[in-house]
């Protein structure tokens, strides 16, 4: 992990597959991290994180070829200090119960995405 003591510099991997969401989340966590990395689906997270191990993965839950469920649980079972948070749109307890089995430590709707900072500040 590049986790900084002391600073608020972090490293992030967001994972969606809406580019514009994705740069709507970068510009709102953008001081709070030295290095922001983009995925498009599970695939790409899969191959990202295994490169950099970034401090926080914000994963959506569809997206094509792998979704954020299943990219999770590979994510945890690679690494079980992996911290991933999910950022979605899907309101649904049987999703959240579905994203705590993966192991994501997290939960946000998009509709609240101010709150992504809060929850990264604090390490959810």
């Amino acid at each position: 992990m590049h986790l900084r003591i002391g600073t608020a510099s972090m490293t992030l991997l967001i994972v969606d597959d809406n580019p514009q969401f994705r740069h709507l989340i970068r510009l709102v966590v953008a001081d709070l991290a030295d290095e922001v990395d983009e995925c498009a689906d599970g695939d790409e997270a899969l191959a990202a994180y295994g490169a950099r191990r970034h401090d926080w993965v914000l994963m959506d839950l569809r997206m094509a070829r792998m979704g954020g469920l299943e990219a999770t649980r590979r994510l945890i079972e690679a690494d079980q200090s992996a911290r991933v948070l999910i950022v979605t749109d899907y309101d649904d307890v049987h999703w959240r119960a579905a994203a705590r089995e993966a192991g994501a430590c997290g939960y946000l709707l998009k509709e609240n995405l101010l709150d992504i900072r809060r929850m990264l500040e604090s390490g959810t």
